[in-house]
């Protein structure tokens, strides 16, 4: 089958690659792939800016049907509409996987980095990641199960309460999806983007933000502290991962207020500590997913009030992956999804 493949270290060195469909052993089940979504995380692994062990094929947002399971005694069935988290190898005992935690566990590898992903027609997972699509959820909702369930976990990182004002910088993808978190959890939302991001901004007051800014040419701070009593924002999620998103998300959020670092940037960035110290903001970093972050992610899928089809502005075969790198690149669209047939 093919797949496109991270074939060897370096910036770039990305490619299609032959490999052999995967067979099923015990505790695991394959998965052939419907949907799989192109990622900030691919996007850094193609620059050389996220560990992962070529030649190893991309892809962890995964959804499709389950092809073979490795036990008789499996919970699933050929047939089934799944989804799948990324986590493939785990020691099991650090305290990070006793306690719920194992995107921490130093041994962890995972589909798309570590072992073989999604970007192919197969894939090979733990049967212990796998979860079964609810129904009224379908594969290409599905697919975007993962990076929903990472902002699902930045909330539950962090404090939003009913009536907060959050602004959330960086409307891509996961912007985009910590606005709906947010305001499922009924907060208020501003969402900030730059002036290229006009169409993202008009599909974030679609998706419900109470209000969208460009930065540079709005007066951020006149309306951020002007609607929530001279204070600024009570929480920030910054989720563009480029340093003045960064920045302006610390300028904004109030004197004890809280900041929640979700966007990756793949390289040091510049930002303004002092900040956090004068107004003794609380920092959060927040990565990857939990258990009860899924659980939650799927249920809220199930009931409408979180969306992803919403976000899909391109369906490319594999064979395009160069043009999916550089929309992505370009910043445009919001979600590219490979469709392996």
């Amino acid at each position: 089958m093919k797949g496109v493949a991270k074939l060897r270290p370096g910036a770039g060195q990305v490619g299609l690659l032959d490999a052999p469909e995967p067979t099923v052993i015990p505790g695991h089940v394959v998965i052939e792939v419907t949907a799989a979504g192109l990622c900030g995380t691919d996007v850094h692994i193609y620059h050389d800016e996220y560990p992962c062990r070529p030649p190893v094929i991309l892809g962890h947002e995964v959804a499709g049907k389950i092809v073979d399971v490795g036990s008789g005694d499996s919970r699933f069935r050929t047939g089934n509409s799944v989804t799948s988290e990324p986590n493939f190898t785990l020691c099991g005992t650090c305290p990070f996987c006793r306690g719920g935690m194992p995107y921490h566990c130093s041994k962890r590898a995972s589909i798309g980095s570590g072992v073989n992903g999604a970007f192919a027609r197969y894939v090979l997972v733990k049967e212990r990641s796998v979860h079964l699509l609810p129904e009224g959820v379908d594969e290409w909702t599905g697919a975007l199960t993962e990076p929903m369930a990472c902002c699902v976990h930045a909330l539950e990182n962090s404090r939003v309460e009913p009536g907060d004002l959050a602004v959330i910088t960086g409307p891509g993808a996961i912007g985009l999806m910590m606005l709906q978190v947010v305001k499922a959890a009924g907060a208020q939302a501003v969402v900030i983007g730059t002036e290229t991001d006009e169409a993202r901004l008009e599909l974030a007051r679609q998706l419900g933000a109470d209000e969208s800014l460009i930065a540079g040419k709005d007066d951020l701070h006149k309306f951020v502290i002007e609607r929530n009593d001279g204070l600024g924002a009570d929480i920030a999620f910054e989720c563009s991962g480029a340093g003045p998103g960064a920045q302006t998300a610390l300028d904004l959020v109030r004197h004890r207020g809280r900041y929640v670092q979700v966007g990756l940037f793949g390289k040091p960035v510049m930002w303004d500590l002092e900040q956090v110290c004068v107004k003794e903001v609380q920092v959060q970093g927040t990565f990857a997913t939990v258990a009860s972050s899924w659980r939650k992610t799927l249920a809220l899928l199930q009931t409408g009030q979180l969306r992803t089809a919403p976000l899909i502005s391109h369906r490319l075969p594999l064979e395009a992956w160069q043009e999916a790198f550089d929309l992505f690149e370009g910043r445009e669209g919001v979600k590219i999804v490979f469709s392996p047939e």
